[in-house]
């Protein structure tokens, strides 16, 4: 049985650190997608029977929907809650000196620093009112790399980051290892990165501020285009401010509902290939509230957990599910790899993959030339890039 999270409590030598309180829900009846549930401490069960049904359950969810709630994964709500309020302090009191130190360089390929509410280039673009601040390997080895302002609770950070890559994360690969039926520790061994606290991911404090009416029409309410994640999972913890939409096998947007405590997990694009397409990567989006939410601010905390940067991500041959099933050729990313492998070309490395993912990223607040191909799929408009030889497609 793992053991529940137990971070620093001691405060008596650090700032006042004013509670999050979490919003409002939306009172809209809203089109939400209707995803699986998974309690994770149920993968320690001494019943056979118990975990045999968990894995069929998640094999259900991350085949059909790409995305499912996690709970019971030992962060108990007040613990998640005082993570919240250090990412609320750190936005409400960074410096202007810090964010200029700090800023961050996405066309560098990561996203490590301070976010301007800019847009998504290095330098500044048109408002978007979404500030970040993201936790790569160095900002956890030197506080020079953090804002002033949360050095006091960097050790209540760290520890927060550790309990999830390498307690919360390394148990959910295992269950998908199980889905895969291959031994339990297949791909924290041979697919996850296992360097520092954060490995080779990256931990996000995130702030959306309102829209400004002569910005809300920019990009028809979206805060992020629709696109997948590079990695292997991605840890979103559920808040109130209802915003992340995935998209359907239906080809419709629909939101993610709130769930108290409860993780908003997804499979990326490294999965996808290891496991065939059998584990789907699912286009999501940010877009704005609903109207009663309007004039709230969202702020998140997500862990976006990284595979090893030098390995070129191939179908896990050896699974007894693949043998007898065989691989999803009509997934995504596993099926433009497998076209790009077929031409004789190597297949990107994971760290060539996510730095041209983020170098390349695509936004609402780009400029007009920043356009991109438009094609049809089955009826459905898309819109097409190339990256090192890969095509991505994306809902228009």
């Amino acid at each position: 049985m793992a053991a529940p999270f137990n971070p620093p409590t001691d405060y008596s030598n650090k700032p006042k650190v004013p509670q999050w309180v979490p919003p409002a829900a939306p009172t809209e009846d809203l089109d939400y997608a209707k995803l699986h549930t998974i309690d994770l401490a149920l993968v320690d069960s001494p019943d056979p029977a118990v975990v045999k049904q968990l894995v069929a359950t998640t094999k259900e969810a991350i085949r059909d929907d790409g995305f499912l709630y996690l709970v019971n994964y030992g962060v108990s709500l007040d613990q998640l809650h005082r993570q919240f309020s250090i990412a609320q302090y750190l936005h409400k009191n960074i410096s202007e000196e810090d964010k200029d130190r700090l800023h961050w360089d996405p066309q560098s390929g990561i996203y490590a620093g301070y976010k301007p509410p800019f847009g998504w280039r290095t330098i500044k673009g048109k408002p978007d009112g979404i500030c970040q601040f993201n936790f790569y390997d160095e900002e956890f080895q030197s506080l020079g790399k953090v804002p002033t302002c949360v050095h006091p609770f960097m050790d209540e950070v760290t520890a927060f980051t550790e309990y999830l890559t390498r307690s919360v994360n390394r148990r959910l690969l295992r269950l998908l290892s199980m889905v895969l039926e291959m031994p339990d520790d297949y791909l924290w061994d041979n697919v996850e990165s296992h360097s520092g606290p954060i490995n080779e991911g990256y931990l996000r404090h995130a702030l959306f501020y309102p829209f400004k009416t002569q910005d809300s029409g920019m990009s028809k309410g979206l805060r992020m285009f629709g696109h997948t994640d590079f990695g292997t999972t991605t840890l979103l913890f559920s808040v109130p401010v209802t915003c992340l939409q995935i998209w359907g096998r239906d080809q419709v947007w629909r939101y993610v509902k709130y769930s108290p405590g409860a993780l908003v997990v997804n499979i990326g694009d490294t999965l996808e290939l290891v496991s065939g397409g059998h584990f789907r990567a699912t286009r999501h989006r940010v877009h704005s509230p609903p109207e009663s939410q309007s004039t709230f601010e969202r702020l998140s905390i997500v862990c976006f957990n990284g595979s090893k940067g030098d390995l070129r991500m191939e179908p896990a041959w050896e699974s007894p599910l693949l043998k007898r099933e065989g691989c999803f050729e009509s997934q995504g990313a596993y099926k433009e790899f497998t076209a790009l492998r077929a031409t004789g070309v190597p297949v990107p490395t994971n760290k060539e993959w996510r730095e041209i993912s983020i170098a390349k990223t695509r936004h609402p607040t780009d400029n007009p030339e920043l356009s991109l191909k438009e094609v049809y799929v089955e009826g459905v408009k898309m819109l097409e890039v190339v990256h090192l030889g890969v095509r991505v497609l994306q809902p228009a």
